[in-house]
């Protein structure tokens, strides 16, 4: 990301510094105003929300929308997803939405949610028992990595033989190979292909999983579309599994590069819940909200930024602002992160919060009781993070215990 040209705006932004300390750059940003053009993540013109009650503000307001249809001529137009896996609630505006969002909360309920808390817990000391006698390990390819998937195949109902390809596939897009771009395409294929035989499944044999539950749910003689639940499916496989890897690494990293308060969390437990709002805030997993589009011109933070622009609301650079968060760049457990907007807020605050919460805090639980010796088994300026500006994560954490 590139920060130029309009007022006020700062010099332009090594995207490599950007990369490597987020925050930095962002409270640089921050502090200039609260409001900037900028090269976006595709290169096209955009403009950047730094400060924490804009971007709060923002995120509810209806006039900035999803829906890439009130882009610009010329701008954005996002990725190339066939429609089946493209009508999902992060494109979507009232009415489609709030009708979408109604039918998948009739079957994604606090009840499933709580179903799968075994289920995480045994996944979590499964792997950690597959690592113990090992001593060291990278603790995102065998553990923050393979624990979501497999509670996403809980959640979904996909078959224990199925699982192996559905993560390979999921692979291939959350982490694709730039030597290979065409894996990116076929897995795309291939997971058309896969939800269309599971839906097919699930209609002739239902069980008690999520894809039984979004085919069934009706709203009098309302239902979701085949396209709707293919890219609902898609979604909660993408976003389900993304983001909590990254959470779960981030906030093993924030800890153990700070021994006073991994030391306050193995003294306390009845930490555990509140430590997850506090690291999804101090480095969650997506440093931007999706992209909003304002339907109108719309003055924020004394900026009017006009119909159809490109709008990149930074959480990062909000959940690091002090005006909201006394001394937000240091860690505190005990600090009440609520209002953190690692989740989202308004009517598009994420569906699957709960479940990621929930993950959160039972693989940080799980991995401290197991290892009390844990400690980073690499340099600190040896950290490699996804060359990415929509997420922010690790490629690999090494630990020894």
């Amino acid at each position: 990301m590139d920060a130029r040209t309009t007022p006020p705006g700062p010099a332009a932004v090594d995207p490599v510094e950007l990369l490597a300390d987020p925050y930095a750059v962002y409270a640089r940003l921050r502090e200039a105003g609260p409001v900037h053009r900028v090269a976006g993540t595709d290169g096209l013109p955009a403009w950047l929300v730094t400060r924490y009650e804009d971007v709060r503000q923002a995120l509810a307001d209806p006039r900035f929308s999803l829906d890439k249809a009130h882009a610009k001529p010329g701008g954005y137009r996002g990725f190339a997803l066939p429609p089946a896996l493209d009508a999902n609630l992060l494109n979507m505006d009232p009415p489609d939405h709030t009708r979408v969002r109604r039918l998948v909360s009739q079957a994604f309920t606090p009840r499933r949610v709580a179903l799968l808390r075994e289920p995480v817990r045994r996944t979590a000391d499964s792997l950690l028992d597959a690592i113990a006698p090992l001593g060291r390990a990278d603790l995102i390819a065998a553990y923050a990595g393979p624990l979501p998937i497999v509670v996403i195949c809980e959640l979904l109902g996909v078959a224990e033989e199925d699982r192996p390809d559905f993560r390979s596939w999921t692979d291939a897009l959350v982490v694709p190979d730039p030597a290979r771009p065409e894996r990116t395409k076929e897995a795309v294929g291939a997971l058309l292909g896969f939800f269309a035989r599971l839906l097919a499944r699930k209609r002739a044999e239902p069980a008690d999983d999520l894809v039984s539950a979004m085919i069934a749910v009706r709203d009098e003689e309302d239902r979701l579309s085949e396209d709707e639940l293919m890219s609902l499916v898609f979604l909660i496989l993408f976003a389900g599994y993304e983001n909590v890897v990254h959470l779960i690494g981030n906030a093993t990293l924030a800890l153990l590069r700070d021994p006073a308060q991994l030391a306050a969390l193995r003294a306390d437990r009845t930490l555990l819940g509140p430590a997850v709002e506090e690291l999804a805030r101090y480095d969650g997993p997506a440093p931007l909200a999706i992209r909003r589009f304002p339907t109108e011109d719309v003055t924020l933070g004394g900026v009017t930024v006009p119909a159809g622009e490109t709008v990149l609301l930074s959480l990062a650079a909000a959940h690091r602002d002090p005006r909201r968060f006394p001394d937000p760049d240091r860690l505190d457990l005990g600090r009440d992160a609520t209002g953190h907007l690692a989740l989202g807020h308004g009517i598009h605050y994420c569906l699957g919060a709960p479940l990621a919460r929930l993950e959160t805090e039972i693989a940080l639980g799980a991995l401290l009781d197991r290892f009390p010796g844990l400690e980073l088994d690499m340099p600190v300026d040896q950290l490699s993070w996804r060359p990415s500006m929509r997420t922010r994560g690790l490629l690999a954490l090494h630990v020894r215990y």
